[in-house]
This record gives C-alpha cells, structure tokens and sequence, in this order.
C-alpha cells in the first residue's frame, strides 16, 4: 500500500501540476481583477478630483465676474449720484429765474421812477411770485406769534417778561421766520419768548 501511494504521487504529477495551474491561474486572475479594481479607483477618484477642479474653476470665474459687474455698478450709481448731487436745485433754479427778471425789471424801472407807490406796487408783485414758486416747491412758512413755544420749530434768543399771563411760555415776536420744506423743518423761526 505504501508503495502505491507513491506510486499514485509520481504517476499524476501531470494531474497535479494542472491543478496547480489551474489554482495559480484563478489566484492571479484575482490579484488582476483586485489589482484592475484598485487601478480602477484611483481613474474614478481622479475623475472626480478632475470635476471638482473645474467646478472650482467655473465657480471662481462666475465670482469674479459677478465681482466685476458689481464694482462697475458701484462706479456708476456713485456717477449718477454726483450729477444728481450738481443739478439737484436745477429745477428750483430754473423756476426762480423769472423772478430774478422780474426784479432786473424793477431796478430799471426805480431809476426813472418817479411814484414810490408804483414801485413799492411792483416789489410787492415780484415778493408774491417768488412765495407761489417757493409754495409750489414745497416751502411753508411757520406760524409762531402767539403759538406756545416749541424746540421742534423754534429758536428762542432771548426771553422778556410777559406783558400778560396768556402770553407765558408763547412766543412774543418773532425776529426770523421759520420754514418748512414737505413737512421738515429747514430753518427754525428764531423767537422771543414770554416768561
């Protein structure tokens, strides 16, 4: 028996060699495909990275243009806003050069004039043209005599004592007229107030 066994070993050597094969063909056609999937990953891992790099790049340039525009948006509002700023009372301007004829008229006429209530007539003419203008714009005048005195629209200069008790705390004369312009307070009425 112990000689066949050996018998058996040296008489299929072919056999086992084959087997051996076989199992050392299925063993590298393992590592090649483990070593196909490892080979693969990095392409896909690169592909990726690849992606992300020009997905970067695209996000960047769609910055820097968005950058750009901006920055050309704030040169050119900041240039309308310069003229705006220079030809903002142009409108003011232009309403108020009839007046300024009507008062050349006026000085002409006081240098052959003769009657002063003619003259004074004519002042008086161009005075309520130029408040309808201001009035159109906007411009009101406040009210202040006899009004309780007020820091939201007057400027006290100085106080005098009451001639009566109704007039304590209210406003006796007023020395410069306050106006407002659209509801806001441009200049304050400079009063004098009853103490």
């Amino acid at each position: 028996m112990f000689s066949k066994k050996k018998n058996n070993d040296n008489e299929n050597p072919i056999a086992d060699k084959a087997a051996e094969g076989q199992l050392n063909s299925e063993l590298s056609n393992e590592e090649n495909d483990t070593a196909g999937e490892a080979a693969a990953e990095p392409v896909a891992e690169l592909s990726a990275e690849e992606k992300l790099k020009e997905e970067n790049a695209a996000l960047n340039d769609k910055y820097l243009r968005l950058f750009a525009e901006f920055d050309n948006f704030k040169r050119r509002t900041q240039k309308e806003r310069v003229e705006l700023l220079q030809t903002a009372g142009k409108d003011v301007v232009v309403s108020l050069l009839p007046v300024l004829d009507d008062f050349d008229r006026a000085n002409k006429a006081m240098e052959n004039a003769s009657d002063v209530a003619a003259v004074r007539e004519g002042v008086q003419l161009v005075h309520s043209k130029l408040k309808g203008i201001l009035a159109q714009k906007g411009l009101k005048e406040m009210e202040s005599i006899n009004t309780p005195f007020d820091t939201d629209n007057h400027e006290a200069i100085t106080k005098i004592p009451a001639p009566n008790e109704e007039l304590k705390g209210k406003v006796i004369d007023e020395l410069e007229k306050g106006y407002t312009l659209n509801d806001k307070v441009i200049r304050f009425a400079k009063v004098v107030v009853g103490s």
